[in-house]
This record gives structure tokens, sequence and C-alpha cells, in this order.
């Protein structure tokens, strides 16, 4: 019986694991941050006649708001950025997007910023976050699979076989939720930059969160996959499903080899249709 107990909770930490659990705090989830600060007193009650409605929708208005002066403030601080390195330290120290204060490290690129091919991601995880390195979890490992298919190797030093991978959003969002349209508005000017600067001739958008990002769409990736469009008169894009997506279905795949096949035909010099 003891062994049977022990197994079931070796098992269930596994899970738990699995799930994007890294420490063990408490029963009770613990808010950090407001821990980190002394509570003040609770307010003494003022009566209703003296507190003025707010105005139909300025609770609405004012993260709007905010999030496009982060995001004004986010171009001007990305086209001031002459190198990726540049950039890399700008991201690094932006404050106009929360997700950084639940993070361990912004997470910018891997790979050769001199390949032909870029792939961009949503976010990282669990394992991305602590490494400081996009795509080096279950997904990633599948995703260099999938690229080393077709000739591709994020390792490779020949930009004609190398590969050079970054995400939408650079830091990871709690419980690995995805990122809100305000979030990756602000973080996108600097996505767009990372771009050119990185000038590669092909893109690889996997996952709905980049391809509708860079887009400008809200269609569905299902529908998405296996588009080609030109991204701001600069690279050609291709949409196509993100390896985390093929490990939860794996029937998905043969899409995803048709989309790799059509990037290795664009590398070989065959144009793709645009949509």
């Amino acid at each position: 019986m003891e062994g049977d107990l022990r197994e079931r909770l070796l098992a269930a930490l596994a899970w738990q694991v699995e799930l994007g659990a890294d420490e063990a705090i408490a029963e009770a989830p613990v808010d950090r941050f407001a821990a980190a600060v002394t509570p003040a007193p609770p307010a003494k009650p003022t009566p209703a006649a003296k507190t003025a409605p707010a105005p139909h929708g300025a609770m609405l208005a004012r993260p709007a708001s905010g999030a496009g002066d982060a995001a004004q403030a986010a171009r001007e601080i990305a086209a001031a950025c002459d190198t990726l390195e540049a950039l890399h330290a700008a991201l690094a120290a932006f404050e106009g997007c929360a997700l950084k204060t639940g993070a361990r490290r912004c997470v910018f690129s891997d790979g050769n910023p001199a390949a032909r091919v870029m792939v961009i991601g949503e976010a990282p995880g669990r394992e991305e976050d602590m490494a400081g390195k996009p795509f080096v979890g279950r997904s990633g490992k599948l995703l260099d699979r999938m690229l080393a298919a077709i000739g591709l190797d994020r390792t490779a030093e020949d930009p004609d076989h190398a590969v050079y991978v970054g995400n939408v959003v650079p830091w990871r969002p709690i419980e690995n939720r995805t990122p809100s349209a305000d979030e990756i508005a602000v973080l996108l000017p600097f996505v767009r930059r990372q771009i050119a600067l990185a000038a590669p001739e092909f893109v690889v958008l996997a996952g709905g969160t980049p391809a509708k990002a860079l887009f400008g769409t809200e269609t569905g990736i299902l529908r998405l996959r296996g588009e080609w469009r030109r991204l701001d008169d600069g690279p050609l894009a291709l949409a196509t499903l993100h390896p985390a997506y093929l490990l939860r279905s794996p029937p998905a795949k043969r899409h995803a080899w048709r989309d790799l096949l059509a990037l290795r035909a664009a590398l070989d010099g065959e144009a793709p249709a645009l949509d």
C-alpha cells in the first residue's frame, strides 16, 4: 500500500510540474507583490452623496489610454534602436508592460540573427522563462525537429541553413495564459523593429497570436495557416501551427508539414502565392 501511495503521489507531482508548477509554497495562493507592501489601514466609508459616479465607460477608457501611451513610448524607443543588441537592452528596461513584473527574464531571441528564416512564437513558457531563450521546452524540441526535416538548424552558422527565433511577447504571462490585446499592442513595435533589424527573407509565424498580431486580423490560425503575406513592405511571412498545438493535436502535424514544405520551396527559389 505504501508503494502504491508513493507512486500516486509522484504521478500527481509530475502532473503539477507538467502544468507549470515549479515551486511548493503553500496550500493557498499568496500574492507576493501585495505581500511586499505593508497594507494601508482600511479607509473609512464616505457618504454616497460625496462620491461622484464615474462616467459611463470610464473604467474601460483608462486602460485603453494607458496602453496607447505605452505603445507610443514603445514605438519611439524601438525606432531609436539601431542594433539588435540595443533593442534587447531597451526591451529589457521597458516598464510599459505589467507582464515584466511576474517573469524571471526577458526572453528576446535565440539562433543566428543573419539567418534567412525567422520564427516568431507567442510568449515564453516556464522553461523559456528559466533559460532566457525562446522555444526550449517540449514545443521547442519539436520545432527543432520540424526545422531539421527541411534542412534548418537554429545553431547553424551558415545563414542558408540557420534560423533566428523570437516571440511576440518576451515575458512569460502568469499561468501561461494568452497575452491580452493591450499587451500585444504595447509590445508589437519591438517585434516589428526586431524583424526590421534582423532583415530575414522569410518569417514563420508559429501560432494564432503572432499571426493575428502581425497580419492585423482576427481570423483564427486554423484558417490562416498556410497563408503567405508580406509584412510592412518587408519579408514574406507564413502562418503555421504552433508546436504546442501539435503536441496536443498530433493529427494536425500533416498541415504543419505542408507549411514546412512550402517554406522549403520558397527557400529554394519558388515564389510563394500571396494571399
